[in-house]
């Protein structure tokens, strides 16, 4: 079976002849093409036969398959100052500016400076997202679908992030969502209910696109969406967008990549096909033989490789140790028919990881993942 063979057939809920192997190498390939380490023939599209090569399962990078239009009468202007990278936004009520830092030994974005800073600024976003629409951007779906990816992964694309997890994650950050929720909860739900009345219209331009698996990128981890939260203001959101995919014939997946404890079995309740990026120990709280007991659901338990594992300071028996306890795990509960499992990175490849070390993953789940 090929990799795609064998991922379908775990959606589908029937063995496939080898647990499926999945990962995520956009971050390391960023890395690689950034420092010139990256032939030429892996450039743009050969992104695709970079993974054949490597034997590595391709679903990631999704996209989001729309693109924004701005109404009416607000203004966006974006600049950079060394490594700083600023956006402004103003609206008839006012103004707000974020600011992310470009991490030149990381090679990565992380934000210093959120959009919301105060109570006031909720209404110049809801201004903001309100004169928000959105249209369709397929073309990347249906190149894919009609053979980059061909018989080596799954067309993916994502939906919006649930309106509090935006919030949270996009503008306004954690410190500032929470006081925001003592001090006025009545006002960040009018903006969640705001964001939510465009983020639908998004998300069904999502559904209706030719990717067969959607993805609600949530980015969870339980040190800051506790069970409360992912009740009140994730749950809604994600069963009414799990529901109209599966109605569609789809599949869903929600990406929960950091802490477990707390998070994972409220998350399985919003009927998701797919848990993904779960990260277990000796990086996530819980060891992944004890992921099963905390899920609650059918969903496929999708990750158990911490990208973390990569890095040149762990040693290769150190790796191949984990991966083989994992795929041990996998196998197991597979053949007795308690779970579904596939085996993916939790989250990325890091930058600054040998060729060899990916590959042997491949060599290691021929050897030990086999379910026939």
């Amino acid at each position: 079976m090929t990799k795609r063979d064998r991922a379908l057939a775990m959606l589908r809920d029937e063995q496939p002849d080898c647990i499926p192997w999945y990962g995520d190498l956009s971050y390391w390939l960023n890395y690689m093409e950034a420092t010139g380490s990256l032939d030429e023939k892996y450039l743009g599209d050969g992104q695709y036969q970079l993974y054949r090569d490597v034997g590595v399962g391709f679903y990631l990078q999704g996209y989001w398959p729309f693109r924004e239009r701005l109404c009416g009468d607000v203004e966006i202007s974006k600049w950079h100052e060394g490594p700083l990278r600023y956006r402004q936004v103003r609206t008839p009520l006012g103004s707000i500016r974020e600011v992310w830092k470009y991490l030149e030994d990381t090679y990565s974005l992380g934000p210093v400076e959120h959009f919301i800073k105060d109570l006031k600024d909720l209404k110049v976003l809801r201004y903001w997202i309100s004169h928000i629409t959105y249209e369709d951007d397929y073309a990347l779906a249906e190149r894919r679908g009609r053979g980059l990816i061909g018989d080596n992964g799954l067309n993916l694309c994502y939906l919006p992030r649930s309106p509090f997890m935006e919030l949270m994650v996009n503008f306004a950050g954690v410190e500032s969502l929470t006081y925001a929720l003592f001090d006025d909860p009545a006002e960040v739900e009018e903006t969640l209910a705001v964001m939510e009345d465009r983020f639908d219209l998004a998300a069904r331009i999502a559904v209706d696109s030719p990717a067969e698996c959607l993805m609600i990128p949530e980015n969870l981890t339980a040190e800051n969406i506790g069970p409360d939260f992912q009740r009140r203001f994730l749950g809604p959101y994600e069963k009414k967008w799990t529901e109209r995919i599966r109605s569609a014939g789809k599949f869903s997946f929600v990406h929960l990549d950091g802490t477990m404890k707390g998070i994972i079995s409220e998350t399985a309740e919003s009927g998701f096909d797919v848990l993904e990026a779960l990260t277990p120990a000796p990086v996530g709280d819980l060891e992944f033989q004890d992921i099963h007991s905390w899920v609650g659901s059918d969903a496929i338990v999708w990750g158990g490789l911490p990208g973390a594992l990569f890095a040149k300071t762990v040693t290769d028996q150190a790796f191949d140790d984990h991966v083989v306890r994992v795929l041990k795990v996998m196998r197991e509960g597979t053949l007795k028919g308690e779970r579904r499992y596939v085996l993916g990175v939790a989250d990325q490849v890091p930058p600054d990881v040998s060729w060899e070390r990916i590959a042997r993953v491949n060599r290691l789940v021929e050897e030990f993942g086999r379910l026939d």
